[in-house]
């Protein structure tokens, strides 16, 4: 038996698409109040036959990473753990609930799956857990992390799970880690990375210098279920198919739903004003903070990674990046 947790997520559902796929017998860690129907609106994308008949055959129960006693029972009788549950949040004010379930929430996984003998824990973490730093040079998994102004919140949290997962090794654990990119993928577009093909489609006129790597939820996917069946232990490989301009990104979106492009380039005072106002915007009427300090630096730097490791444990060939898109966008039209 195999625990999925994060399930209905961007990246647990599409796990339990691959999973399925290889035949699995799979629990799926949920909260109450998920949206399944989206998560078999997405299992019959992918396959219209036989799509239906996989959703029925996972076990879905309710419960909390900071909630050990649900942990406990949902782990009972599972020999692998894939933990893709996390929250993602580039506002400040967010640090305290990223540490909690980021970084609590995988210390509790590590300790019940060490507690019930599970046999290997295949962990999603981050890019971002790898850390910065003020070199123009390509990142890769021997980068060491180091404090530093580009290092988000979210990526202190992510850093400080993976160092739970390392001390879950040294108390007897197998794992792995996987870090992907910018993952990109079916499901709902009002929530994580996704989000951007909402914001193209309605259109986007705006865009930045930056530039970052991406990936296809189902190769990150693919990837991590490769590494569980090959026993590829105690070890981290960052999994991403394309370093690429943000710009690229959203002209290959726009080019799928046929609309027009982004045209005017933000610079750093402009990038600097947008996150200011959407603070002010939030203190004082509520509203949902889409553009942060974190994320406006963030989308105006170029930071470039390495995929060799990844290739070379099992020879993966990542979708393209334009192919993911294309292939995405009929989910929504």
């Amino acid at each position: 038996m195999i625990l999925v947790t994060g399930g209905t997520g961007l990246l647990g559902t599409h796990v339990l698409v691959e999973l399925s796929k290889r035949g699995k017998k799979i629990r799926a860690l949920k909260r109450p109040s998920s949206d399944l129907d989206l998560v078999l609106r997405v299992f019959q994308f992918y396959n219209s036959e036989k799509g239906k008949a996989w959703f029925d055959q996972i076990e879905w129960v309710d419960g909390d990473l900071n909630d050990i006693s649900s942990l406990e029972d949902a782990m009972k009788g599972c020999d692998v753990v894939y933990h893709c549950a996390a929250i993602v949040s580039f506002i400040k004010k967010d640090f305290k609930k990223l540490m909690k379930v980021n970084a609590e929430g995988t210390a509790n996984v590590v300790n019940v799956a060490l507690d019930q003998g599970v046999d290997h824990l295949v962990y999603c973490s981050s890019t971002a857990a790898i850390g910065r730093n003020d070199k123009d040079e390509v990142l890769d998994e021997t980068n060491k992390w180091v404090p530093h102004k580009e290092n988000s919140n979210y990526a202190v949290s992510k850093f400080t799970a993976e160092k739970e997962v390392w001390r879950g090794v040294e108390e007897g654990l197998d794992a792995v880690i996987v870090n992907p990119s910018v993952i990109l993928g079916v499901g709902n577009w009002n929530d994580s990375s996704i989000s951007i093909f909402k914001v193209v489609k309605k259109g986007l006129k705006f865009y930045t210098p930056g530039a970052n790597a991406f990936v296809d939820a189902r190769d990150v996917a693919f990837v991590m279920s490769e590494l569980s069946e090959r026993r590829i232990f105690n070890q981290r490989f960052l999994c991403f198919s394309e370093n690429l301009k943000f710009k690229e990104v959203f002209d290959y979106i726009a080019e799928a739903f046929q609309v027009k492009p982004p045209s005017i380039l933000v610079s750093e005072w402009m990038a600097a004003l947008a996150w200011r106002i959407e603070g002010t915007l939030r203190v004082l009427f509520g509203r949902k903070q889409n553009i942060t300090k974190e994320t406006a630096r963030s989308a105006m730097k170029t930071t470039r990674f390495s995929n060799q490791k990844i290739k070379d444990a099992n020879g993966v060939k990542f979708i393209p990046i334009k192919q993911s898109i294309q292939e995405a966008s009929i989910f929504w039209k």
